[in-house]
C-alpha cells in the first residue's frame, strides 16, 4: 500500500506506514518480554515497554489522520468517499497487515465528524459501485480488473487510466453528474504495490 488516499484532482497522499517504521523496535521489545519469567517484576517492566511502542504507533497514526482530515475538510465543501468494509478486506491474508496498519475506518470517522462540525457535506458511495472498472470518459465497464493492474486502457475510447484517479473521478460523477470547479472529491482507495 503506497498511497493512503487519492483525490479526483489527482493528488495522492502517501501511506506513512507507521507500524513498519517501528516494527524492529517492537520486535526487540516483544522478544525481551517473551524471555521474562511470568509473574516477575522484570516481565511487568518489559510489558510496559511493549505498550509504549504500541502507544507511539497509535499516536503517530492518529496525528497523521487528524492533520490530513483537517486539511481535506478545510479545502473542500463536499467530501465523498468509497465506503469500505475493512473487516472483509483483511480476510485477504496477503494484504491483511497492510490494510490493518492504514486505519481507514478511523480516518473516515474523523472526516465525517469534522465535516459535520463545519457544516460541509460528507457522502459515502456504495462499496459495490464499480468505480475502478468503469471508464470515466465513455462509461465503458471492464469485465475483470485484478488488483495488480494499476493502469489500464479503455477498449472503447482508448483513454489511458490510472486506476485510483479513475475511481475518484467516477465517485465524483456518481454523486454529482455536473461537478463544480470548487469542489474536490476524495476517494479512500489506495494503491497496492
Amino acid at each position: 500500500m503506497t498511497h493512503f488516499a487519492i483525490t479526483s484532482e489527482g493528488s495522492k497522499f502517501d501511506n506513512p506506514k507507521w507500524l513498519t517504521k517501528h516494527e524492529r523496535n517492537l520486535k526487540i521489545k516483544q522478544q525481551q518480554l517473551s524471555r521474562k519469567q511470568k509473574g516477575s517484576n522484570n516481565r511487568n517492566k518489559s510489558r510496559k515497554k511493549v505498550a509504549k511502542v504500541h502507544n507511539k504507533i497509535t499516536r503517530c497514526r492518529e496525528d497523521f489522520q487528524h492533520k490530513l482530515s483537517r486539511r481535506i475538510v478545510n479545502e473542500n465543501q463536499v467530501i465523498c468517499v468509497e465506503s469500505l468494509v475493512v473487516r472483509n478486506m483483511v480476510r485477504n491474508c496477503s494484504l491483511a497487515k497492510a490494510i490493518s496498519q492504514v486505519g481507514w475506518g478511523q480516518f473516515c470517522t474523523m472526516l465525517k465528524y469534522k465535516a459535520e462540525n463545519e457544516g460541509k457535506i460528507y457522502l459515502e458511495v456504495d462499496r459495490f459501485f464499480a468505480s475502478s472498472k468503469t471508464c470515466n470518459n465513455c462509461l465503458y465497464q471492464v469485465s475483470d480488473l485484478t488488483l495488480d493492474v494499476r493502469r489500464w486502457d479503455c477498449p472503447s475510447c482508448g483513454t489511458h487510466h490510472d486506476r485510483d484517479i479513475n475511481a475518484a473521478r467516477n465517485i465524483r460523477s456518481e454523486e454529482d453528474p455536473k461537478p463544480s470547479l470548487h469542489t474536490n472529491w476524495l476517494v479512500c482507495f489506495t494503491r497496492c504495490g
